[in-house]
């Protein structure tokens, strides 16, 4: 009985062996595509001087069974400039350049004044499209769970947030980023927080390199609108 199944593990082993490196294998070329889909994603931002979008954004809380949906425009120019309008359900006007940050909200007459790095719930998605030329010095890039693919069977990339510096605040746990095919511009963007809330933008009409003015990102505070600066925010 021993010998017998001294030779049972012994077979169990031998076929064990083939599955393991065939898995191993398989996982390195499913990293091997997602790199290069990265590599992609930048090489295409790399070329791109400027960029105005429509964007959809679905915010899943946890908690409630209902996700909340708005909607506007983005627009993006080198050097680190950006503007996110939400049209729908409320008028905001969310302006960064660099680390520097100023959101808008007319409906309260009220500015807030911050830094990107200090606004957790901002951070994520305005430092990926500000910096998608740059993604892997920014995050780390693997598979998706499940192997998922996207349109035109490009797999669906996962992100993992590097540690950037004390300053920052850790929210996000991952990002998943659909690329479109052949162009390799970010069509949707899921992030997935601590706390277990997802916001999902989803982008379409992209129109790069149409000349955007730099005094489309400038900001005047209106008179009588009152300023307010963001406070300092810690690990959660």
């Amino acid at each position: 009985m021993i010998r017998w199944a001294v030779l049972v593990l012994g077979l169990t082993t031998l076929a064990a062996g083939p599955l393991q490196a065939a898995d191993e294998q398989k996982d390195d070329k499913a990293l091997a595509e997602v790199r290069d889909v990265v590599k992609k994603i930048q090489a295409r931002y790399e070329q791109t001087k400027d960029l105005q979008a429509e964007f959809k954004q679905t915010t899943r809380i946890e908690g409630f069974a209902t996700p909340l949906t708005s909607s506007g425009n983005l627009f993006v120019k080198k050097p680190e400039r950006l503007r996110w309008d939400y049209r729908e359900p409320g008028v905001q006007e969310i302006y960064v350049h660099g680390n520097d940050l100023m959101m808008y909200v007319p409906q309260h007459r009220q500015v807030l004044i911050g830094h990107l790095t200090q606004m957790a719930t901002s951070q994520a998605p305005l430092q990926l499209l500000q910096g998608a030329a740059a993604l892997e010095e920014h995050f780390d890039a693997q598979p998706t769970l499940g192997g998922l693919r996207g349109e035109g069977g490009l797999p669906l990339v996962t992100l993992i947030p590097k540690d950037a510096g004390v300053q920052s605040v850790k929210t996000v746990v991952r990002i998943v980023v659909e690329a479109q095919p052949k162009s390799y511009f970010i069509k949707s963007v899921a992030i997935h927080e601590v706390s277990g809330n997802v916001a999902t933008f989803e982008f379409k009409n992209l129109k790069p390199n149409t000349g955007l003015k730099s005094t489309l990102f400038e900001f005047a505070i209106p008179a009588g609108v009152e300023v307010v600066k963001a406070p300092a925010l810690g690990p959660p």
